[in-house]
């Protein structure tokens, strides 16, 4: 493959070292450079990466060894940084949401085109076994046609555990925009784009109480919905629901429950690379165990950069910035339609990503990998 492919990463905060333990030693690419805010986070982590320098977000951007921008900073910044990064030419790969509004990811989708760079967008979870066999089991016709899907994500809300968890309580945050991605991209692999969406919205309390790190029992203002439920028309005539929620206690619902005419799959959390996928036959006795038969095996995140960087005119990357721009227009279109209390027609179109073969983990880790 040659030179390994030149990283730059922008933002290192609470997500950061999940990306860099994969990236950090893999034979397709190399991280040159990061960046942050805070130039004591960006030296502590260039010294855990041989040959990466610490540098200012500009020189990053220009940095004549840096071809694809890793952006992982709040929310807020996703469209500054990944706009200026296509503005330099180069690829970018940004965690989700793609941007905090539909105008402003579409926009940047329309600028990547006019540069001819790439763009991807997390979640890349859903290219793990756990999806990716779900995928499969369906396609292959093992619940007969799909109808019908729940999706259900409860927490007490992130403030419990992040030390500054202001951003997930500010516009482009809540538990829709938050964790909704992870979800949402797992539907649409699941059972394809999505045409039109119903929502409805709530916001439990006015404020929330930092549990832990400095912040300890200071109070943050909460601008957005904490409760969001909706349904999702996919194209293909399946109804999905959703709910996600930062005021609950926890649930006992399946992450992902897919049903069809002659059976129900379970699916495992889309947060997750792995889990059990379990089937329920129309006249079976019992729940019984998929077994892994698509995915990257034991992946982490940083695989869907990986992919992007593999993918070529055949083959377009699969943690998509188009897919990215659809489940962007999913959510905001759930917001819409809870706040003027109408169902919503989205404006936007995506092809299903490509599956992702059985892939074992030290093939997605070396530098070649095969999908014939």
């Amino acid at each position: 493959m040659g030179d390994p492919h030149g990283v730059g990463v922008v933002g290192l905060g609470f997500i950061s070292r999940a990306y860099l333990n994969t990236l950090a030693d893999h034979p397709t690419v190399r991280v040159v450079a990061v960046a942050d805010l805070d130039p004591a986070r960006a030296d502590a982590a260039a010294a855990t990466i041989p040959g990466a320098e610490a540098v200012s977000v500009e020189r990053l951007l220009h940095h004549p060894d840096v071809e694809t921008v890793l952006n992982l900073t709040i929310p807020a910044a996703h469209a500054e940084i990944s706009n200026a990064a296509i503005d330099a030419g180069r690829h970018v790969y940004v965690e989700k949401p793609l941007t905090v509004t539909l105008p402003e990811g579409r926009s940047l989708m329309n600028r990547a085109a006019s540069a001819g760079v790439r763009v991807g967008c997390a979640p890349d979870t859903v290219l793990g076994t756990g999806t990716q066999t779900a995928r499969a089991a369906i396609d292959g016709g093992l619940i007969g046609r799909p109808f019908s899907a729940s999706a259900v994500m409860v927490t007490p809300g992130h403030e419990r555990w992040h030390p500054n968890p202001d951003f997930y309580y500010a516009p482009g945050g809540g538990p829709l925009m938050d964790m909704g991605p992870y979800y949402i991209s797992a539907l649409v692999h699941l059972l394809g784009p999505v045409r039109a969406v119903i929502g409805a919205a709530s916001r439990l309390r006015d404020s929330r109480v930092i549990g832990s790190g400095p912040r300890l029992g200071q109070r943050i203002p909460v601008e957005v919905p904490t409760h969001v439920s909706g349904v999702l028309e996919h194209e293909g005539g399946a109804l999905s629901t959703l709910t996600t929620t930062f005021d609950g206690v926890a649930t006992t619902a399946v992450p992902i429950e897919v049903q069809g005419e002659e059976g129900t799959l379970a699916v495992p959390d889309p947060n997750n690379f792995g889990g059990e996928v379990r089937h329920l036959a129309l006249d079976g006795p019992e729940w019984r165990t998929v077994e892994p038969r698509a995915g990257y095996v034991a992946a982490a995140r940083g695989v869907g950069l990986i992919d992007l960087v593999r993918a070529d005119d055949t083959r377009p990357p699969r943690a998509s910035g188009e897919v990215g721009l659809h489940v962007l227009d999913i959510m905001t279109s759930l917001l819409r339609s809870a706040a003027e209390g109408r169902r919503i027609e989205l404006t936007t179109a995506v092809q299903r990503p490509a599956p992702v073969p059985l892939t074992p983990v030290e093939d997605w880790l070396s530098a070649v990998v095969s999908e014939g």
